[in-house]
C-alpha cells in the first residue's frame, strides 16, 4: 500500500519508519487501548505462575479480560503462546480479578466475568504465513493485527482476518499441544452465524437476514458475533445491537451511555419515530431505543430508523 501526503497539486510520498522495539509499541498501544480496541487497560508485564503477560485489559462490552501481545519478530508459535495463555488465565480467574481491582480501584467480582468470550490480542509489525495459517481456524480466540509507524508520525492497524469455516477442535487429540486447546475450548466460545441463526430458528431467520443485508450494503459497517447479541459496528462504534431471541430479535440503538452516573447533556442520539414504533428503555447506565422484530412487515421502516444512528455517527 502506497501512502502520499498531499502538498498543494504534489503528492509527497510517506515512507514505513519502522519500531525499533517492541516496547516501542507496547508503549503506543497501551495508552490508547480504549481508542484502538474499545477495551479498559488494567496493567503492564503482570505476572502469573511462569508467565509474565504483556498487557491485561478487559471488554466492558463482554465482561472478559483481554491479554494483548507484542512482537517484532516471527520465531514463536502464536498458538502454543495464545493457548497457554488462556490456560494460565482459567486456571488461575481469582488473580486476575484481583490484578484488575488492585489496579482500578474497582470491585469486579467474579460472576460479573464472561470467561467464554476471554482473547488474546496479537500485535505485531507482520507476522508470516505460518503464523497466520495456524489461525485460520473459525473457533480460535485470537486476533493478529499488523501495525505500521510512518515518517509523516501516523500509525495504522490492519487486522488478519480468517473466514475459514474448520474447528480447530478438529486436530489430532494425541498430543500435549491438542489437549491443551481442548481444554482451554470448553470453557472459551468464540460465536459465528451460525450459532446465531441456530438458535433463534426459521421463524426469525428471514427478517434477521435481509435486515443484515441491507445493513451490510452501507460503508464501513461489520458484524460482531457474541454469547447473545450481535454488534453491528461502524467502523469502530456501534450502530445496533440485534439481541437474539426465540420469538423475536430485539432491535437496539443506544440513546446514551452514563458516565459516574450521569447522562450527558446535548449529546443524546434522539430517534426521530414517526410510527412510535420504538419504545424507550433506561437504567443507570444507559438510555435506548428498542424493537421487537418477529416478521418482515416493517422492515424497510426499522431499517430507516436505523440509518438515523448509523448517519448520526462518525
Amino acid at each position: 500500500m502506497d501512502l502520499y501526503n498531499i502538498k498543494g497539486t504534489k503528492l509527497e510520498g510517506i515512507t514505513v519508519d519502522p519500531f525499533k522495539l517492541e516496547k516501542d509499541i507496547q508503549s503506543i498501544v497501551e495508552n490508547n487501548t480504549e481508542t484502538l480496541f474499545n477495551v479498559e487497560f488494567v496493567s503492564t508485564e503482570f505476572s502469573i505462575g511462569n508467565y509474565r503477560l504483556d498487557s491485561l485489559c478487559f471488554d466492558h462490552e463482554t465482561n472478559s479480560f483481554v491479554i494483548i501481545e507484542y512482537k517484532k519478530g516471527s520465531s514463536y508459535s502464536v498458538i502454543d503462546q495464545g493457548y497457554s495463555y488462556l490456560s494460565i488465565m482459567l486456571n488461575n480467574k481469582s488473580d486476575f480479578i484481583l490484578e484488575y481491582n488492585e489496579k482500578t480501584n474497582k470491585n469486579l467480582k467474579r460472576s460479573e466475568v464472561d470467561w467464554s468470550q476471554s482473547k488474546i490480542i496479537f500485535v505485531s509489525p507482520s507476522f508470516n504465513s505460518y503464523q497466520k495459517n495456524s489461525v485460520n481456524f473459525k473457533d480460535v480466540p485470537f486476533e493478529l493485527w499488523e501495525i505500521s509507524k510512518y515518517s509523516n508520525n501516523t500509525v495504522s492497524l490492519n487486522q488478519i482476518i480468517t473466514k475459514s469455516k474448520e474447528s480447530i477442535n478438529k486436530l489430532s487429540t494425541n498430543t500435549n499441544k491438542t489437549s491443551i486447546i481442548q481444554k482451554v475450548s470448553k470453557e472459551i466460545k468464540v460465536y459465528d452465524e451460525s450459532d446465531f441463526v441456530g438458535y433463534i430458528g426459521k421463524e426469525l431467520e428471514q427478517p434477521y437476514t435481509k435486515l443484515r443485508d441491507k445493513l451490510l450494503e452501507w460503508d464501513n459497517v461489520s458484524l460482531k458475533f457474541k454469547n447473545n447479541y450481535i454488534g453491528v459496528w461502524k467502523n469502530k462504534s456501534v450502530v445496533v445491537y440485534i439481541n437474539k431471541g426465540k420469538k423475536y430479535l430485539s432491535i437496539e440503538l443506544v440513546r446514551s451511555v452514563s458516565w459516574k452516573g450521569l447522562f450527558p447533556k446535548g449529546k443524546e442520539f434522539i430517534l426521530d419515530d414517526p410510527k412510535k414504533l420504538f419504545k424507550l428503555f433506561e437504567d443507570k447506565y444507559r438510555r435506548q431505543y428498542y424493537y421487537h422484530l418477529k416478521d418482515i412487515k416493517d422492515l424497510d421502516y426499522i431499517t430507516m430508523m436505523i440509518k438515523q444512528k448509523y448517519e448520526d455517527m462518525k
